[in-house]
């Protein structure tokens, strides 16, 4: 359900002074503030989440254009990376079994617990404890294996989680949708040239997208959300260190977008010069320690990173996608040390890997609300996803908006424009259901 709710005229957007992440002096204690700035995702407060939401909002597009447009982008979302990348979607699981160790634990600090249940099937004679989803990355892997994926081929899933550890602001929900892609690579492919390679493939998938929205509706032509760039930026994190030394990992990427408004950092996770990870990282699935100095003249570890963008809507950044090189057996281990967690080498996903059992992969997720956000230039998630917000967020959002109908219609209205004919969209579309 949404949470903006406005019929009133186009507004601006909130001003810099109103802007959280815009720029302002270097914090008091950098130490402690890039230490806070590992804690989790989200803003963690809703005093100042109320300050960031863009002032008298208004959407572009209706409602029912809004769902029209989901579901066209996600269908062409995701023929485009399958086609690009040599991917089939397949099925993904909501629930796995807790021994399999194949649930995602987002971290490697503890922070983020899975949702946990036990069925006692059978009169209790037979019974499972299990978990919901919070990401199949492990989980693809396997699968690859299962589909007998060669070189060069791979998954692509519809992907539904719940990561209920996160604090819900207007781009972090408890519900969590993504593309989660996996592919087949060799040991030499394991390298920052064949990981920036497939980033450019989507990217383009991602701008390709962008202008099969604005076919479909016009109106997101907008002279104040430019389009995004053909071509994407790619920085180490060290290098975003060396620029920003001062600076927490959040104030970094807010600052750096603001010159390259289109980012992909890599090596995320090892220790930088500073003795802080630009974020924290599992330890089982992005390869995060492996030396990479030869490659970049400098001081280097990692094989993954995020796509960010600068999000005009919500002036804040806005992180797309996370992906990267998968562990091999020696990585993991390694991994697994650093991090403490030497334990799970019994888990069978952790086993089937020093073992070699499973193929090298490479794989990501591309967070589904969040690019569909972006591309329809909405202020929220619950412009395009269907989940449960606090109601404190309701209040917050109706005070940034230039009025409030009780009419208790789910979706934003969107600002008033002059009547067209309907347009048809293309492949057509069923009718959709008001979804309250």
């Amino acid at each position: 359900m949404s949470i903006f709710i406005s019929d009133g005229p186009t507004g601006s957007l909130a001003s810099d002074q109103d802007t959280a992440e815009h720029l302002s002096s270097p914090p008091i204690d950098p130490g402690a503030s890039k230490k806070a700035d590992l804690a989790g995702p989200g803003i963690g407060d809703y005093a100042e989440l109320e300050t960031i939401l863009p002032r008298d909002y208004n959407p572009l597009l209706t409602p029912k254009e809004t769902q029209k447009a989901v579901f066209h982008l996600k269908r062409y979302i995701e023929d485009t990376l399958c086609n690009e990348l040599g991917l089939m979607m397949v099925e993904v699981p909501l629930i796995v079994d807790v021994e399999s160790g194949v649930n995602d634990m987002l971290d490697r600090d503890g922070s983020r617990t899975p949702i946990q249940f036990h069925i006692s099937n059978d009169r209790g004679k037979h019974p499972i404890d299990a978990q919901v989803v919070q990401a199949a990355t492990k989980w693809k892997r396997m699968a690859l294996r299962q589909f007998e994926c060669r070189t060069g081929e791979g998954i692509c899933t519809d992907m539904r989680a719940v990561r209920k550890d996160y604090f819900l602001d207007h781009d972090h929900s408890a519900y969590v949708d993504q593309w989660d892609w996996e592919r087949v690579v060799t040991s030499e492919q394991r390298n920052l040239e064949f990981l920036k390679s497939i980033v450019r493939k989507i990217w383009k998938a991602l701008v390709g997208a962008e202008k099969f929205a604005q076919e479909m509706f016009p109106e997101l032509r907008n002279p104040r959300y430019p389009n995004l760039p053909e071509e994407l930026t790619f920085l180490h994190a060290e290098e975003l260190l060396a620029m920003y030394p001062d600076l927490p990992r959040k104030r970094r990427e807010t600052i750096v977008l603001q010159k390259y408004p289109a980012l992909f950092i890599i090596g995320i996770g090892w220790p930088l010069k500073d003795g802080y990870p630009h974020e924290m990282r599992a330890a089982d699935y992005d390869d995060w320690v492996t030396d990479t100095s030869k490659e970049t003249s400098r001081d280097t570890h990692g094989l993954n990173g995020d796509i960010l963008v600068w999000n005009h809507v919500t002036q804040r950044r806005h992180e797309l996608s996370s992906m990267g090189i998968r562990v091999n057996a020696d990585t993991l281990r390694r991994q697994l040390e650093i991090s403490n967690l030497l334990d799970n080498l019994s888990f069978p996903y952790h086993q089937a890997i020093v073992n070699n059992e499973l193929p090298l992969s490479i794989g990501g997720g591309i967070g589904q609300s969040r690019t569909l956000m972006f591309l329809l230039r909405k202020a929220h998630l619950g412009e395009v996803s269907v989940t449960v917000w606090p109601k404190i967020l309701r209040i917050c959002a109706r005070r940034k908006t230039s009025s409030y109908s009780n009419s208790g219609y789910p979706f934003s209205r969107p600002a008033a424009r002059s009547e067209q004919p309907p347009r048809q969209c293309p492949n057509s579309c069923a009718n959709l259901e008001t979804i309250s």
